[in-house]
């Protein structure tokens, strides 16, 4: 696939991404394509490799290595390479399809199974598949496709986030008509209010959005499954329901002096800084504020962009575990997922604007502290350390390791547990 010399020929070239002071004004994307030909070398860097592990989703050392969508990746390398536009798109929508959501926001697992990634830079896969699906809208090639004939089954979809335009759109293409039900007030779940619009798009969006909706797709917002419409409803208006509520319990913090006005969930912050985006409404606000976030992922990250483009005095993003090493270890070979550090977009804004790393690791908070009048003044964060107890490994309190940290907004970014439970009962 691609040209047989070209990973030597050709150095790896990601798509190229504005400075962090730059974009830290806007709340746009910020990285723009690369151009045909530049795209068609990258495409050559494909090496032909007798196993690709990039598209094999495989589970090894209980991580994900290659892409879990078994995208048929060397196949549109090759057609990239070869500019086969449409050949390319009809490859890459056979397994993935959403491209131009997975080729923004998909960790790619593609590339750290990258056989060229063994022994220098791995292949521009996310890119590539950007490329190919920004050049198929660009060139038309994204037209409704409705079924030309319906089989007279009905099925409801509770929920629109990935997994349900994913679910909705296989079926409509199979010939159902489906509804998709969506709680609020825009289709799109995680996609439209979950993740930040620097990184996401809301037109990028809403354009697959109306594709859906002229291929036949009914969607009906501000409709609560298990609340504003029951099962008996459901099954009485059609054949199959098929919930795709995703995993919206958050984890909370059992700590005095949670329950305050200044203490939000991750994706509640989130959602309110695209709404005030979207529709100019009220958004809690990190402008002024000293943030500490919890959670070291890549919510607990899109948080720390967000506090930075609101304008905050300083932003502190606190990881219960210890700091992941900067290279791979001994035990964890190619093509096993690198378990390393990674700095992202969030992290290296922060960097620039407040001139250090904001994460701080192996701490929990402990305590968050008000004044008279109920406003959040700081937390009280404690440092930890890894113990073996009961045949495990834990992190437990360091004794008289507290140490009080300025807060006026809390963020909550410690992962989710699962699907809310009014919803499956």
């Amino acid at each position: 696939m691609g040209k047989p010399t070209g990973f030597l020929e050709y150095a790896r070239q990601g798509n190229p991404c504005q400075p962090p002071l730059e974009r830290v004004a806007y709340w746009n994307e910020f990285h723009p394509r690369l151009g045909r030909e530049e795209r068609q070398r990258q495409g050559a860097r494909c090496m032909a490799c007798g196993v690709p592990f990039c598209q094999s989703g495989a589970v090894l050392n209980g991580m994900v290595s290659g892409c879990p969508l078994h995208n048929l990746v060397p196949e549109w390398n090759d057609l990239v390479y070869r500019r086969k536009l449409g050949r390319a798109l009809e490859r890459l929508l056979k397994t993935n399809d959403f491209p131009e959501f997975t080729g923004r926001v998909c960790p790619a697992l593609c590339e750290a199974a990258c056989t060229c990634g063994l022994n220098g830079q791995p292949v521009t896969v996310k890119d590539n598949e950007l490329g190919i699906i920004e050049e198929a809208w660009e060139q038309g090639l994204m037209s409704p496709r409705p079924p030309e004939t319906r089989t007279g089954r009905t099925v409801a979809v509770v929920g629109s986030g990935p997994a349900g335009l994913s679910c909705a759109q296989r079926l409509n293409r199979r010939g159902h008509s489906v509804t998709v039900f969506e709680r609020a007030d825009r289709p799109g779940g995680l996609l439209m209010y979950g993740i930040p619009n620097m990184k996401l798009e809301k037109s990028v969006v809403q354009r697959r959005l109306d594709l859906m909706a002229a291929e036949g797709i009914a969607f009906r917002t501000g409709v609560d499954a298990g609340r504003d419409v029951g099962q008996e409803e459901l099954r009485e208006q059609f054949d199959a329901v098929v919930l795709c509520c995703g995993a919206a319990q958050p984890r909370d913090l059992d700590v005095p002096g949670r329950a305050g006005v200044d203490v939000w969930f991750a994706v509640d912050f989130l959602t309110g800084a695209t709404r005030a985006l979207l529709d100019g409404t009220y958004c809690p606000s990190a402008q002024g504020k000293d943030v500490v976030i919890v959670g070291g992922g890549d919510t607990g990250n899109d948080c720390v962009g967000t506090s930075i483009r609101h304008g905050c005095r300083s932003v502190t993003q606190i990881e219960m575990m210890p700091k992941a090493p900067d290279t791979r270890a001994e035990n964890n070979p190619w093509p096993q997922w690198p378990r390393i550090c990674k700095t992202d977009y969030g992290q290296e804004e922060a960097v620039a604007v407040f001139g250090q790393d904001p994460r701080r690791y192996q701490m929990t908070i402990k305590e968050c502290r008000a004044d008279r009048e109920g406003n959040l003044q700081s937390v009280i964060a404690v440092h930890l350390e890894s113990k073996l107890a009961d045949g495990r490994m834990t992190m437990v309190e360091i004794p008289g390791s507290e140490e009080e940290l300025p807060c006026q907004l809390l963020l909550i970014a410690a992962g989710f547990l699962g699907p809310e439970d009014y919803v499956p009962e």
